[in-house]
């Protein structure tokens, strides 16, 4: 059992004192009636909650979409640094969200925030397959001979890493990497153990959820049901144009 005005500012509709606010004014209603008061306690599981007659659609859990910027520790907390939950509304720093996978602290782009430790586990693990979009600025130009080492699967110092897709355009130092794997510094790595490196990187995508263009570094926002399906759609092969 949760707070109303809680689950009311958590579902995004408005600040925890907004919520009170459209409560009082009658404008909130648990199972057709009336709420009482903002600190009514009510069952995200069992409870029906509309807000001026339209009904909520209740989350078991919280799934984010945020562009992170650099600069910003993928983590839940730290004592000295700012993280990506920092950056968060309060109602959502209580809930206890953890980024699914980690981004190096100079590292842009998609990041997933989430309660789920089941979706996050899936998502990372090598066995479902979900690769990982990048984007990278190399100090050289990628050669064919780099993009066959990623496609075999290349030994990056003593870590060994899966097969990984390399594509680029006209521009051989700004390279698209697809990985599915989130080892520590693990792109860095591997261009290095081809003699590059990586000058900047961003994360595009995850399995078929792409960042959302609207986003700017920093922001973030809910997820809908059909994208977080999109996180395990397969992704084809896309032929690079090296």
């Amino acid at each position: 059992m949760e707070r109303l005005d809680k689950i009311l500012a958590l579902h995004n509709v408005g600040s925890r004192k907004e919520a009170g606010a459209l409560v009082r004014a009658g404008a909130v209603t648990v199972n057709g009636r009336a709420a009482a008061r903002p600190e009514q306690k009510v069952d995200p599981e069992q409870d029906e909650i509309a807000v001026h007659g339209r009904p909520l659609t209740l989350r078991r859990h919280v799934y984010l979409m945020m562009n992170k910027p650099a600069g910003v520790l993928s983590a839940a907390r730290d004592k000295n640094a700012p993280t990506v939950v920092d950056l968060l509304p309060p109602q959502l720093r209580r809930r206890g969200l953890f980024p699914a996978g980690r981004l190096d602290k100079d590292t842009e782009g998609l990041l997933l925030l989430t309660d789920d430790g089941g979706l996050a586990h899936r998502m990372l693990s090598p066995k479902s397959h979900v690769y990982k979009l990048y984007e990278a600025r190399l100090d050289r130009p990628a050669q064919p001979g780099d993009q066959a080492a990623f496609a075999a699967g290349l030994q990056a110092g003593e870590l060994s890493c899966l097969p990984a897709r390399l594509s680029w355009g006209e521009d051989p130092c700004l390279v698209q990497v697809e990985v599915r794997e989130g080892k520590f510094h693990q792109v860095k790595r591997m261009f290095h153990a081809v003699g590059k490196e990586v000058v900047a990187l961003r994360r595009l995508r995850i399995g078929g959820l792409s960042l959302d263009p609207a986003l700017s570094p920093g922001q973030a926002r809910f997820l809908t049901g059909e994208e977080v399906e999109k996180i395990f759609l397969p992704q084809a092969v896309e032929n690079p144009t090296a």
